[in-house]
């Protein structure tokens, strides 16, 4: 709200004085917390800007422009600050950062800064690149945006399709961090999955965004979300789709996640979102793993491959593979990802290979991928799956 306020050519002080602020609030508030704490963040982080601005030859005139109609600008604040205004300002930032006058890596970078509070090791383990290439993005985003004097005013509706596929990126983005944290503490982050949740609620919830990709989107988040309780043991760590118990699923959003995909189905166009919102929902019906329908969501698959050539798609497509046609034919499958460069760094891809040779009794070969595998993440919820399949590669 800060940013729509003073612009993205403030952007980083706005960035830097929301964070201090917040340090602020963790001293001022261990008595007494104050009625209103929106209000009470806004009001010293806007503050603080104001005097960085005047600190600074640029920023004395934005500051004194203004101070010139403070009551006004008072006021515009406060409103903000509502409900409503809270929720209108995320629309907008959301729009904003997916200008089209930035590239579309550039567009799910920034937001993902922004807006999904992302440090850039995150971004980077979503976009499958490194934190150099994600600063130089970030970089170049706002530099642009700034240049060319672009605000968080509501986007043309001419606009509005190609901009809401890249918020659906983000969000997408945003829930798939939640799902398998790259960092921290926690093997899952449920609010963040919360979060992309509720922010496509939104979207679903104004007229000009509630496209059926949408829907499908808020279907597929649902789905995940139905099985997060399940996908921990009790020491909280990872646990595979087939070592789970599937009475933890929550049978209430799977019915939610339902009505959503059948809003999904009103238009005459599927998304991406539609067809992995399928996976996931035949996974979901499934009374036991060796129950799947492995054959539909190989086909599903086979779609997907054919409007985007993911690798993560032929990953999870020989994965599926390997359940109706064994372990060799995976092998083979997955030969068109051995010189992709996205995947240099993506722990999956070895210790797919790991497990696949693990089944065909190649120890050492299966060995080899997973200790490439582990070297490849910081998690240690990560290395712990990959310790369990490397204790299996025995004789």
């Amino acid at each position: 709200m800060l940013t729509r306020v003073f612009g993205w050519k403030n952007f980083d002080l706005v960035e830097d004085v929301v964070q201090a602020t917040l340090l602020d609030a963790l001293s001022a508030w261990r008595v007494t917390v104050p009625d209103n704490p929106s209000a009470w963040v806004h009001r010293v982080a806007r503050n603080k800007i104001l005097d960085a601005l005047r600190r600074d030859k640029i920023g004395q005139r934005a500051a004194s422009e203004w101070s010139k109609d403070q009551k006004t600008n008072e006021q515009t604040l406060d409103d903000l600050f509502l409900d409503t205004g809270i929720e209108d300002s995320q629309l907008r930032m959301m729009f904003a950062c997916c200008h089209p006058h930035l590239a579309r890596e550039n567009q799910v970078a920034l937001t993902l800064k922004t807006l999904c509070g992302f440090g850039n090791a995150e971004i980077g383990h979503a976009l499958l690149t490194n934190e150099d290439t994600v600063k130089q993005r970030l970089h170049r985003a706002t530099k642009d945006l700034a240049e060319r004097n672009i605000t968080l005013d509501p986007a043309p509706s001419d606009q509005l399709p190609a901009r809401l596929e890249a918020v659906h990126q983000v969000l997408y983005l945003l829930f798939n961090e939640g799902y398998s944290a790259s960092k921290g503490d926690a093997a899952i982050r449920a609010d963040l999955c919360e979060e992309a949740v509720r922010l496509c609620m939104l979207l679903c919830s104004n007229h000009h965004f509630s496209a059926p990709s949408s829907y499908a989107l808020l279907g597929l988040m649902t789905l995940h979300a139905a099985r997060l309780d399940a996908r921990v043991d009790e020491g909280g760590f990872l646990l595979l789709i087939g070592e789970q118990d599937r009475s933890k699923w929550d049978r209430n959003l799977i019915r939610a996640a339902e009505q959503f995909l059948n809003a999904s189905a009103e238009g005459e166009v599927i998304s991406v979102y539609h067809l992995e919102a399928a996976i996931a929902y035949h996974h979901c019906q499934a009374k036991t793993y060796s129950e799947t329908n492995w054959r539909v969501i190989l086909s599903l698959y086979d779609v997907l491959l054919g409007w985007h050539r993911s690798p993560v798609y032929l990953l999870n497509r020989a994965i599926v593979l390997a359940e109706l046609e064994g372990p060799e034919a995976a092998l083979q499958a997955m030969e068109e990802l051995g010189s992709d460069p996205r995947l240099r760094n993506y722990h999956l891809h070895d210790a797919t290979l790991g497990e696949l040779n693990r089944r065909l009794g190649r120890f050492e070969v299966a060995k080899g991928h997973l200790e490439s595998a582990r070297k490849k993440t910081n998690s240690r919820f990560d290395h712990e799956v990959i310790d369990r399949m490397l204790a299996k590669c025995v004789q």
